[in-house]
């Protein structure tokens, strides 16, 4: 498993090794004792699917603490733009974004830190996206951060008028309006 560091520290981008003939391939997609040496000493407790059609972006989401949660994201089918978001109050990177086109070709694999929201936007036809996270999912612990926050700017590589939002979202309020935002010092995996 090959690893790059991103802007924001503790993102991290995972591309496993692949050995593919003209049968397929094989890949080792998940080591616990690898990623807890190499990225960060975690549990993954939940693994999540998603199916979602071309245009459809889910997010900006997180979960508050004591249920915030870490997620390790990949795409087994399609393609997506992945945007993580850096919500922790006090941080050098507060407010900055890192994102990565995943896919079924590249299976490379996103790591998303506690204390930050998450999104993915469908570049392809359809796509299929899962996800680790280690802690269980609460719905009275959701928190969200509206998609097009103009102080975010995130680049989605496609037009608005494209982007489908599910109703919940298109609630989602901006950063500076967050009711909720993480603490920079505050330990996260307690």
């Amino acid at each position: 498993m090959k690893i790059s560091h991103t802007n924001i520290p503790g993102v991290v981008i995972l591309e496993p090794k692949v050995f593919g003939d003209t049968r397929g391939y094989f890949m080792e997609s998940f080591s616990e004792k690898w990623f807890q040496e190499n990225v960060c000493d975690t549990r993954f407790v939940q693994d999540n699917e998603s199916r979602s059609s071309f245009g459809v972006l889910r997010g900006l989401h997180f979960q508050k603490p004591p249920h915030a949660q870490s997620k390790l994201v990949r795409v087994v089918k399609g393609e997506v733009l992945d945007v993580a978001v850096d919500i922790r109050k006090g941080s050098p990177t507060f407010g900055e974004y890192v994102s990565i086109r995943l896919s079924e070709e590249n299976k490379k694999q996103f790591f998303v830190p506690r204390g930050f929201a998450h999104g993915f936007v469908v570049l392809s036809d359809d796509a299929v996206f899962q996800y680790k996270c280690d802690n269980y999912y609460s719905p009275l612990s959701e928190g969200s951060v509206a998609y097009n926050d103009p102080e975010l700017a995130i680049d989605w590589q496609m037009d608005a008028s494209q982007i489908q939002l599910s109703e919940k979202d298109r609630q989602n309020p901006l950063l500076k309006e967050s009711v909720f935002l993480f603490d920079f010092n505050e330990n996260l995996y307690v």
